[in-house]
């Protein structure tokens, strides 16, 4: 019995000829990153922090670096 072979035979089976991986979840974390960034984009591309008083899209990343600032992950 030839294991490579054999191993060689199952993944050039047709029926796996689109199978992939799961994605690697997100956490939490990467979410507070991905938040940061996109705060920070929109301060770079407005020239200040988003107010709770402009469109909704402003309203929301306003709320999200509140909750930021009060668990003092933003500075």
């Amino acid at each position: 019995m030839d294991i490579k072979k054999e191993l060689l035979e199952l993944f050039d089976d047709p029926l796996l000829d689109g199978a992939r991986p799961f994605a690697k979840a997100i956490t939490a974390d990467d979410r507070i990153m991905q938040k940061i960034a996109e705060i920070k984009e929109w301060i770079a591309q407005n020239g200040r922090e988003p107010q709770k008083d402009g469109s909704l899209k402003e309203k929301l990343m306003n709320a999200s670096l509140t909750t930021l600032k009060e668990k003092g992950l933003w500075t």
